[in-house]
């Protein structure tokens, strides 16, 4: 008996599959790079002065920074999210019930209106946050 062998289809890269596929991870990429971006760098400059110290900070140390616009903000050494007085106020009342004690580190523009500087030492003494320090940075020989 003879069994006639079917053809072989040829073979095909089916194209639509795989653009789908690449646009998707090109979608993620974009999406995960744009969210990163998020968060910005707070671009102040620190006041002089002569008797600075240098000190190693804890790692936990909390950071609030004034911009000279007198906007606040909160995160780390290196990126900072603005925040409003209600927010600043809730996460400083956080804070002070999880650890009193904690240091609270204010850097702020060498040109803020001083006032704004008061309203968040202010608002850190009304939460019982006393221990408070502001960043400086040494003079530097001209």
């Amino acid at each position: 008996m003879r069994v006639k062998k079917p053809e072989e289809e040829p073979f095909e890269i089916m194209l639509i599959p795989m653009i789908d596929c690449m646009l998707v991870i090109i979608i993620f990429f974009l999406v995960a790079t744009t969210l990163k971006n998020k968060q910005q760098e707070l671009q102040i400059e620190l006041p002089n002065a002569s008797a600075a110290l240098t000190v190693v900070q804890p790692p936990d140390v909390f950071v609030i920074g004034v911009d000279k616009a007198g906007q606040v903000f909160l995160g780390g050494d290196n990126f900072m999210e603005p925040v409003d007085t209600e927010r600043l106020h809730r996460e400083l009342r956080q804070l002070a019930q999880a650890t009193p004690n904690r240091k609270v580190r204010i850097d702020a523009d060498r040109n803020v209106r001083f006032e704004d500087v008061v309203h968040v030492m202010d608002l850190c003494a009304f939460e019982g946050l006393h221990n408070l320090g502001l960043h400086t940075r040494g003079e530097t020989a001209h």
